[in-house]
């Protein structure tokens, strides 16, 4: 009997090695695809873009709709941000769902979570 050296209990390791290759360079050009496109999400006015990728890449306000010398008004505003990032944020989770497939399966989950695809992507984990 011969043995081979490229398999391992009769796992055949160039194979292996061939398709982790292949699941990596798909990876990679899903990336790609997700930093080149954005997303937007809004609340009460505000608007917030972010990248496919979850970066907050802009913030626009509606003129004349919040007086920064009244601390409510301003707090409001706070509150309306947060809400207009989860709207993008989840419209970018989805993006990168469609984009990266079952190569997202055995990652962790969504982007930036603990676990998730924010480290591998190059985004804040935890955001």
């Amino acid at each position: 009997m011969t043995h081979d050296p490229n398999s391992l209990g009769g796992f055949d390791l160039g194979a292996m090695l061939e398709q982790a290759q292949q699941m990596q360079a798909q990876l990679m050009s899903a990336q790609a695809e997700l930093a080149s496109r954005t997303v937007d999400g809004s609340s009460g006015g505000v608007q917030v873009t972010l990248s496919g990728t979850g970066e907050l890449v802009g913030v626009r306000f509606p003129t004349g709709s919040f007086d920064a010398d009244d601390e409510e008004s301003l707090a409001d505003l706070g509150d309306l941000v947060v809400a207009a990032f989860r709207d993008a944020k989840a419209k970018a989770d989805a993006l990168a769902s469609d984009a990266l497939g079952p190569l997202a399966g055995g990652l962790g989950g969504g982007l930036g979570g603990d676990g998730g695809l924010g480290g591998l992507m190059g985004g804040s984990p935890g955001v």
